[in-house]
């Protein structure tokens, strides 16, 4: 572990002046140091678990050019604004804005939204579409408030300029 080395010799006194002794050397090996840092680390690489990377399935129609008829009253169309205000309405409704001051409670007054809506209609089928200008993250928290309140049947689409007309009249 550690070691003094002594072969070092003691100079003899001159004239009855005291003199310091020379400063022992001293080996410290690292060797039992090494070998519980790895133990800790092989430890913790094994006993970590790895998370699997959270995936979504998607379905895509077949043909890009496929148009899908859906009843007007069984689409809710959400709007997303670059500044995160959320519009809703279904069929051709006036859109709504969704209460809240701030993010969070915009997105717990859209989960409430969502699950009366839901409950009301089961064939209920959600049109999200975002501003182009909007967050990346802001997407994702309301695909996560869908996939909270259980709606499985839901379309992304990117906001139109007749769609940023209609909901600045708000």
């Amino acid at each position: 572990m550690a070691d003094v080395d002594l072969s070092q010799s003691k100079g003899k006194q001159k004239h009855g002046k005291k003199r310091k002794g020379k400063r022992l050397g001293v080996r410290i090996d690292m060797t039992p140091m090494v070998d519980v840092a790895f133990l800790l680390l092989t430890f913790f690489m094994l006993t970590t678990t790895m998370s699997k990377p959270q995936t979504m399935e998607i379905n895509l129609p077949p043909d890009s050019k496929t148009n899908v008829e859906v009843a007007e009253s069984n689409l809710l169309t959400l709007r997303i604004s670059d500044d995160f205000n959320v519009f809703w309405n279904i069929g051709i409704e006036k859109p709504q804005k969704v209460a809240g001051a701030d993010k969070k409670e915009k997105l717990v007054n859209l989960g409430k939204l969502l699950k009366e809506r839901s409950a009301a209609n089961q064939k209920l089928i959600t049109l999200v579409k975002v501003d182009g200008k909007a967050k990346y993250i802001d997407m994702v928290d309301i695909m996560d408030e869908l996939n909270i309140n259980d709606i499985t049947r839901f379309s992304l689409a990117p906001m139109l300029d007749e769609d940023r007309k209609l909901i600045s009249t708000l």
